[in-house]
């Protein structure tokens, strides 16, 4: 979507791209896409969903169908949806795990990532939720798909540093957006600096080395490289592709697409930071009253509504930060819980809520 000139354009940048001189297959061919997991997604053009699976570090392009609709509803409610996945995937709640949702513009239908079971049972799925909040399971079988190997990802190993362990392979893709015929992906890479972000073109044809990225961190008062995105929207800020980024302890970094170059490295600019002991979990960027915001869930510091207004002027945080910094933001309190969220229209935005007792909710409310 093209917001005016100023700082904000392309928040659903795919609009740009559909359909424009390309053929309607998009260079997909017919059968069964293996995903290992499932995890971020995102939406390109004529309703291809991008699925991210990190454990074969790959993104997967699906052309789900999911193209026509009378688009009459404006609002998805859905109560206790980990119990309904549930029931769906024949297996019980504390089993289901949903990890990314997003929202196909030309249907309103929203799609979920989901992971069924745990440790080396577990499996992946999509599910598709749609007019009146009915689910359904989208089939992987004899579906057309292209995908793509990102050639720089983490082993798949459990490594042992500073007393702790971990896999980093499950960190190769933390975040999806598609922006300009572009599919971009961030995450960790091999390497003494694997933050990363990856920018291939689709169609998919091979996948590049991706460019790793670093950033001047308040909260601990220098530079970092080895942490990765955790979630980014991709915005025009004063006619410059960008990516605006969120970092664990919680950096908001603007990084412009131009210096994303394969193999080499970066700096972005720290436009704020928004407090410490917080993971950021998902982002979307709208426009409401003439004015430009982001919108951000947390994992212990609620959701912000934050400012975009003279982004393009803010020179970035290079000096240590006791708490907060940068962007002005304000803590939406009523909207408790949130642990996923998506762009539903110009309007509303969908909300995946987690209740205390576990208990999951989807739904529509106005965008604040």
């Amino acid at each position: 979507m093209r917001v005016s000139n100023a700082c904000i354009c392309a928040t659903v940048c795919w609009l740009l791209s559909i359909s424009i001189g390309q053929s309607a297959d998009w260079g997909m061919k017919e059968g069964t896409p293996e995903l290992k997991s499932a995890g971020s997604l995102a939406f390109g053009p004529d309703g291809i969903l991008f699925v991210g699976d990190s454990k074969s570090a790959t993104i997967f392009a699906i052309a789900t169908g999911d193209i026509i609709s009378d688009r009459s509803y404006v609002e998805i409610q859905v109560s206790g949806l980990n119990k309904q996945i549930a029931t769906l995937l024949e297996t019980t709640p504390e089993n289901i795990a949903v990890n990314d949702l997003a929202v196909n513009p030309l249907t309103y239908a929203a799609f979920l990532s989901v992971t069924k079971g745990k440790g080396a049972d577990a499996t992946p799925a999509i599910v598709r939720v749609g007019k009146s909040g009915k689910l359904t399971e989208v089939s992987l079988k004899k579906i057309p798909f292209q995908k793509v190997v990102l050639p720089d990802a983490p082993e798949d190993k459990d490594v042992t540093a500073n007393g702790r362990t971990r896999n980093a392979r499950n960190d190769s893709i933390t975040d999806l957006a598609y922006a300009e015929g572009k599919v971009f992906a961030s995450g960790l890479a091999t390497g003494s600096s694997p933050s990363s972000v990856h920018q291939i073109p689709f169609p998919f044809t091979e996948g590049s080395a991706g460019t790793s990225v670093e950033i001047f961190h308040g909260a601990h008062g220098k530079v970092e490289s080895t942490s990765a995105i955790r979630t980014f929207v991709p915005m025009n800020i004063n006619g410059e592709p960008s990516l605006l980024a969120g970092f664990v302890c919680t950096p908001l970094v603007r990084f412009p697409i131009s210096d994303l170059k394969p193999a080499e490295k970066t700096r972005g600019t720290t436009v704020a930071e928004l407090g410490n002991r917080n993971q950021p979990l998902d982002m979307i960027a709208y426009r409401k009253d003439g004015h430009d915001f982001l919108l951000l869930s947390n994992s212990a510091r609620g959701v912000m509504k934050i400012s975009t207004e003279n982004i393009a002027r803010n020179e970035g945080i290079t000096a240590p930060v006791k708490d907060t910094a940068g962007q002005s933001y304000e803590t939406i309190k009523e909207l408790a819980g949130v642990v996923q969220l998506d762009r539903f229209n110009d309007e509303r935005v969908l909300l995946l809520v987690q209740s205390p007792d576990g208990s999951q909710d989807l739904r529509t409310v106005p965008l604040p």
